[in-house]
Parts: C-alpha cells; structure tokens; sequence
C-alpha cells in the first residue's frame, strides 16, 4: 500500500497540495483517493457502505441482488446446459453441427453482448431483474454443457456392456449409470459456472439501465473516482463468489453422499 500510493502522494506534494503531512511515505496513508486504501480507510469505506446493511445504498443490499440474479441465471444455465449436454452425447451430428457454434457465443465480449441482449429482451417485455440473468445464464451455460456432456461419457465398456447385459434401454442407462456418473463433472462444471455467471451478472448491471446491484455501485463510485468504495465493492464481490462456490460444494456433498469419502 505505501510503495503503490507513494508516488501519487510525492505527486500531490510538488503540486503545493496541503495534505496534511509532511512526507510522500506519512501521506500514502491519507490520501483521499489511494491507489491501494490504508487499513484504516477501508475500514471506514466498509462500514460506512455496509450499514444499515438493508438499505438501498448499502453493499450487503446490492450484493443480494446480484447474487439473486447469479443464482437464477446459474439455474437457467443448468438446465440449458445439461439438455445440450445430452443432446451432444447422443446425437454425434448434433454435436458436429452446434459445438463450433457454442464455442464462437463464448467468443464474444460480454461488455458488446450484454446492451444488445437487454435491448432485443426488452422489445418483448423482458426487463428489470430478469435481463441480468439472461445475460449471466449466456455466460455460464457453456462450462455446465462442455463438463456435463465429459461426464455422460465417463463411464467405461464394461459398465456399458453390463447395462446391455440386462437389456436395459438407452433412457434406463441414461437415468441409472450415465447421469450418476456424470454428477462430479457437473458439480466441477457448477462451481466455474457460478463464478463466470457471477461476472456475467456484474458487467450485466454496468451495461444495461439498473437501479441496484454490485455493478451499478462499481459504476457509480466508478465515474465519482471513490477508489476506496471500489475496493470495498470488490471484495463484496469476491466474497459473493466464494459462497456460492462454497454453496454448490455443499449441495455436491449432499447430492453425491454415495461417493467414497476423500
């Protein structure tokens, strides 16, 4: 924090600015807009956007908006993705046909895609909270789809053969030896996905006309230079990431209680 504001504060002090200190090293720790905020300052900047925690301006508040959206994007990108998935498992055509065409939609930045998307959604009534989510399910799906559909192909000859042995049809293996086999897969996929749709649903609420949201603070504090309240933003951020990686982890251990423990 001093090597990175020390330079702004040797800056500020040959340009006559009163700081209040006497040194580039005593005014690294007191500058108003730090490149790296003092322990004290982000302090401060944390409690002052963290109370009271359910109003509109507060972090905590917007935090659950943009988690609320993850999730439901998350959720829209499950079930997007595990149908391509097994789409692409069953059908080699299928596969030939549309996976060059899921790898180039991930090719696109999502800063272009996302006001598109939020306007072509709006012509039909899709606005508010939902767009978002669109925009982080167009994110996340393709991580879910490419580790679901490794997973449907995981299990081995003999497993396979056995099914046959018992005449069991291709919906009997489906649901008894390729959707179990799939789970770890899926859940390693969820876990990248949430963190990609966190993002999704973040830029989301940059690009687009939003009213609450981690975005739509970063950009405020954004264009009003508060450094501080960015830093404060971002590490509501990565906090939201690590639950609900940490929340896919627990559901996984629940789901998956027929695995060996490691």
């Amino acid at each position: 924090m001093l090597v990175a504001n020390r330079g702004v504060a040797d800056e500020a002090l040959r340009s006559g600015a009163d700081l209040g200190c006497g040194t580039a090293w005593q005014c690294a720790t007191v500058l108003r807009n730090p490149v790296l905020p003092a322990p004290g300052q982000f302090a401060a900047g944390f409690r002052t956007l963290s109370t009271p925690p359910l109003a509109p301006t507060s972090a905590p508040y917007n935090a659950l908006v943009t988690g609320s959206e993850t999730l439901l994007g998350l959720a829209l990108a499950s079930v997007l993705g595990l149908g391509l998935a097994t789409l692409l498992v069953f059908s080699r055509s299928f596969e030939r046909a549309t996976l060059p065409w899921l790898v180039a939609s991930q090719t696109v930045p999502i800063v272009a895609i996302a006001p598109m998307l939020a306007v072509i959604l709006g012509q039909y009534g899709v606005q508010g909270f939902l767009p978002k989510a669109i925009i982080a399910a167009y994110i996340a799906f393709f991580p879910v789809a490419v580790g679901a559909a490794q997973g449907l192909r995981s299990p081995d000859a003999l497993q396979l053969d056995l099914m046959r042995t018992y005449r069991a049809s291709a919906w009997q293996v489906f649901w008894q030896l390729r959707l179990p086999a799939s789970l770890p897969y899926l859940f390693t996929a969820l876990k990248v996905a949430a963190t990609a749709a966190l993002v999704g649903s973040i830029v989301a609420e940059i690009s687009t006309i939003s009213f609450s949201g981690l975005g739509k603070m970063l950009a405020e504090n954004s264009r009003a230079s508060d450094t501080v309240a960015l830093w404060v933003i971002m590490v509501y951020g990565a906090a939201l990431g690590i639950g609900l990686v940490a929340l896919i982890g627990a559901l996984e251990r629940v789901v998956t209680r027929w695995r060996p423990a490691r």
